[in-house]
C-alpha cells in the first residue's frame, strides 16, 4: 500500500475535511498551466532520455541540494558538476547518498514532492531509504529507458497544456527554434529574463550590453537605441511563445529619470564606472521602461523581488550559480513601485505580476496595491513558501483584501520536471482545504467554492499570462 494518504494536506478537523475531499476531484485532474518556470528547454527540444535517476531528481534542484549541504554533505559527493571538470560521484552513488540522508527532509515541501512523483511517474509505493535506494534506483533507470518518460510523454501524462520555460535576453534560443521547427511553441514557450543586460552589478555587464547592441543592429550607446534594443529582441522571444518578461531584482525600487539622467547613468555603466548605487538605479530605471514596453506590446511583467543571489562565493566560483545560496530579503513594494506605478500603472495594457519572498508584505502591501490598482496582481507563494504552510499563509493574508480573482493563479517555478504535478497538486489540495474552511464557517457558499477552485486551479493562470 502506498505512504501516501488520499487526505494528506486536508484540514484534520470536520466539516472543512469533508468539503475539501469532495472540492478536490473537481480539480484534480485539470490540465496543468505552467506560465513562468526553469525547465531545460533542451529537454523539450531534443525529447531524449533522462541520463540517471540523480539527474532527475537530484542534481537540478536546488531545493534539495541546499538541505543536504546544510548537513555537511559535499557537493561533489552530491555529483554536482564542478566548472574544473574535476570528478565528482556518479550516478548511483550520489542517489545513495541523497537516499541515507532523506530523513532529513521531513516536514518540507520536497519530500511531499519528491514522494508524489515517485508514486506518479514510477508506481513506487515504498519510502525511500537506505534499505530501498538500490531497488528504486534500478526502478527509476529501467523506466528512463522506455518511451512512456521521455520530456513530450511526461507532459502529456501531466496534462500540461502550457510550460514556459525563462530565457535571458541574449541567449539564442536555439532549443526553441528547433521546437519551432517541430510544431510544438506554443505549448512550450520561452520567457524573455533581461537581467543580464539589465543588472550592471554583473561583472560582464558592459560585454553583455555591447553584445546586446550587436545581436539587434541597435545603438545601445544611446537610451533610445537601449530601449529599441529591448524591443527588439522581446519580439524575437515573441516569435517562440513569449507572452511574459520577468526581472529577478534584489529591490522593488523603480525610478522615473530625465532623458539627461538616463543617458548619463548609461554612460557611466558602459564605462564601467558605476557603483553599487548606480546599479540599483539603472536596475530601477530599467524596470519602468520594462513596464511601458509591455504597455506596447502587452507583455505580462513578471518581477521576482527581494532573493539575495549565490550569497556563497566559493561555491559561485566552484560550481556557478542557482545552486541553493540564495536567501531571502526584506522587500518595500509600496515605496518601489511608486514611480513605475505614478508613470504608467493606470495604462490598461499593463499586467504586472508581483512575487515576494518577504511574507510581510503580503497583507501590508501586495494585497491592498492589487485590491487598488488594475495592472497589478498578486502572483503564486514563490520559492521558500510555495509549500503547504507558505500556500496557507498566502492565502490567509491577501484574499481578505485582494480577493480572489487578484491572484494570479499557481505558477510551479521549477527546474525540476518530475515535480511539476506534484506542486500543482500540493497547491490544488491547499486551496481546497482553505475553502473547505471557509465553507465551513459559512464565509462562502460551496457553490462559489466550487467556482473558486476551478479558477485558482486553472482558470486563473491563463487569464494572468493572456494565454490564448
Amino acid at each position: 500500500m502506498t505512504h501516501l494518504h488520499p487526505d494528506r494536506l486536508f484540514p484534520a478537523s470536520e466539516p472543512a475535511k469533508a468539503i475539501a475531499r469532495e472540492l478536490y476531484p473537481e480539480v484534480r485532474d485539470l490540465p496543468l498551466i505552467c506560465p513562468h518556470g526553469h525547465t531545460d528547454p533542451s529537454w523539450f527540444a531534443d525529447n531524449g532520455r533522462f541520463s540517471d535517476p540523480a539527474a532527475l531528481f537530484l542534481t537540478p534542484d536546488h531545493y534539495v541540494l541546499r538541505m543536504l549541504r546544510s548537513r555537511g554533505l559535499s557537493y561533489d559527493d552530491l555529483g554536482v558538476p564542478r566548472k574544473d571538470g574535476k570528478p565528482v560521484a556518479k550516478g548511483r552513488d550520489a542517489w545513495r547518498l541523497f537516499a541515507a540522508n532523506y530523513y532529513l527532509f521531513a516536514g518540507t515541501p520536497s519530500k511531499t514532492w519528491v514522494d508524489h512523483s515517485l508514486n506518479w511517474a514510477f508506481g513506487i509505493e515504498e519510502e525511500l531509504s537506505p534499505e530501498t535506494a538500490d531497488a528504486i534506483y534500478d526502478t527509476i533507470d529501467a523506466a528512463l529507458a522506455t518511451p512512456e518518460l521521455l520530456p513530450h510523454a511526461l507532459l502529456d501524462r501531466a496534462r500540461v497544456e502550457v510550460i514556459a520555460t525563462t530565457e535571458f535576453a541574449l541567449d539564442p534560443l536555439v532549443h526553441h527554434q528547433k521546437m519551432e521547427q517541430d510544431g510544438t511553441i506554443g505549448r512550450i514557450r520561452t520567457t524573455y529574463r533581461p537581467d543580464d543586460v539589465t543588472d550592471p552589478s554583473r561583472a560582464a555587464i558592459v560585454e553583455n550590453l555591447q553584445k546586446f547592441g550587436e545581436i539587434t543592429g541597435e545603438n545601445i550607446t544611446t537610451w533610445s537605441g537601449l530601449i529599441n534594443a529591448h524591443r527588439n529582441r522581446r519580439e524575437f522571444f515573441r516569435r517562440f511563445g513569449a507572452v511574459a518578461t520577468d526581472h529577478g531584482v534584489p529591490t522593488a525600487n523603480t525610478a522615473d529619470l530625465s532623458a539627461p539622467e538616463k543617458q548619463a547613468l548609461l554612460d557611466k555603466v558602459l564605462s564601467g564606472r558605476h557603483d553599487a548605487d548606480d546599479a540599483e538605479l539603472f536596475r530601477a530605471q530599467m524596470m519602468t521602461e520594462m513596464a511601458l514596453l509591455s504597455v506596447e506590446d502587452g507583455m505580462v511583467m513578471q518581477m521576482h523581488a527581494g532573493s539575495r543571489r549565490n550569497t556563497d562565493p566559493l561555491l559561485m566560483a566552484e560550481r556557478g550559480t542557482d545552486l541553493g545560496a540564495d536567501i531571502p530579503g526584506t522587500t518595500d513594494y509600496v515605496n518601489g513601485l511608486k514611480a513605475l506605478l505614478s508613470r504608467c500603472g493606470n495604462e490598461p495594457n499593463l499586467r504586472l505580476i508581483t512575487f515576494v519572498l518577504d511574507e510581510t508584505t503580503y497583507a501590508r502591501e501586495l494585497a491592498p496595491m492589487a485590491g487598488y490598482w488594475p495592472s497589478l496582481m498578486i502572483g503564486p507563494p514563490w520559492w521558500f513558501h510555495d509549500s503547504p504552510q507558505g500556500i496557507r499563509r498566502y492565502l490567509d493574508q491577501v484574499v481578505e483584501t485582494a480577493g480572489f480573482y487578484n491572484l494570479a493563479g499557481f505558477n510551479d517555478d521549477t527546474r525540476a520536471l518530475l515535480s511539476i504535478p506534484a506542486r500543482h497538486d500540493v497547491w490544488r489540495r491547499e486551496v481546497c482545504g482553505f475553502l473547505g474552511r471557509w465553507v465551513g464557517e459559512n464565509r462562502i457558499t460551496k457553490s462559489t467554492a466550487r467556482d473558486v477552485a476551478r479558477h485558482l486551479s486553472y482558470q486563473a493562470a491563463k487569464d494572468a499570462y493572456r494565454i490564448k
